[in-house]
Formats: structure tokens, sequence, C-alpha cells
């Protein structure tokens, strides 16, 4: 047990310190506010390979204190992980195509149908796919507005507009 908490601390110092690596490729040049593109990733980084070395000093002295029964099934549920991947791997293989917008509802959709099959309610009927699209689309459109027309942030969109 104590190797398995181990390995998993030192998963997220490791990752920590990846993320801040990855943060020495961004400019550091000041932006608004005095902070440059790279602030937040060094930010992360850096609390993520903290939150690691606290881990692997925590498993080395004695293991993760009043840590409870595993709750669950003794398996993942594979079928419900392959809809949710392919949602991520379709956002991000369309995203500059099709738009943050239907890019972003695209995942919405297969994730709801990965989370539904985990609970044994796949519903593949048309409603339920243009209620979860709708849905998907409540919340993606408003998101990218706010990035694109009131933080000035540029999103993929499908059109020249900036509204969609």
């Amino acid at each position: 047990m104590k190797l398995e908490q181990t390995l998993v601390g030192a998963g997220v110092l490791v990752l920590g310190l990846l993320v801040a690596a990855g943060a020495t490729q961004i400019s550091s040049e000041a932006g608004y506010g005095g902070v440059g593109p790279n602030f937040l990733p060094w930010v992360v980084g850096g609390l993520l390979a903290l939150c690691g070395a606290f881990l692997v000093w925590e498993a080395l002295s004695g293991g993760f204190r009043e840590l409870e029964a595993a709750s669950g099934a003794d398996r993942g549920h594979w079928p419900g992980f392959v809809w949710v991947s392919a949602g991520l791997l379709a956002n991000a293989a369309l995203i500059t195509t099709i738009g943050f917008i239907l890019s972003c509802t695209l995942c919405f959709v297969l994730a709801v149908r990965g989370f539904r099959s985990s609970e044994g309610r796949l519903d593949l009927s048309l409603r339920a796919l243009i209620v979860d699209a709708l849905i998907g689309m409540a919340i993606a459109a408003p998101v990218f507005w706010m990035f694109t027309k009131f933080l000035a942030i540029n999103l993929p969109g499908l059109t020249d507009t900036g509204w969609i």
C-alpha cells in the first residue's frame, strides 16, 4: 500500500515539474496587471510539485492517514471511458475546424453518454441527443462570448464575426 501511495505522490510531483518546465516555454512578457501569460502555469506547477512532495512525505512517514475504504465498482467502466475520451479527442481535433462552441458541445454530448453509460442509463435516442446538445451549447456559448468579447482572448470560432 505504501508503494502505491508513494508512486501517486511521485507522479504528482513529476507532473508539477513538467508543468513548471512547460511554463519556461511561455513568454514572460508582462501584460495587463503586471503579470505575464506564464504566471498561472508557474503557480499551478509549483503547487502541484508542493502537493506531490507532501504526498510522498506522507506515504513514507506512515502512509495516508484516515484513508477511507474505496467506494464504487471493483473495475473501471470502459465503455464510459471510451465515450468521454472520444469527446475530449473530438474536441481537440475539431476545435479549429468547427469552432469552440460546436466542438465543446460535441464534447459535452459524448461525455454525457459516458457518464450515463456508467450509471446504466445510456440513452441514444434523438431526443436525448438534442437535449444534451442544447445544454452543451448553452454552456459553451456564454463561455466563448465571455472569453472573446469581454476578456479579448481569441478562441477559434466558426465564423469571423466572433459570435459563433
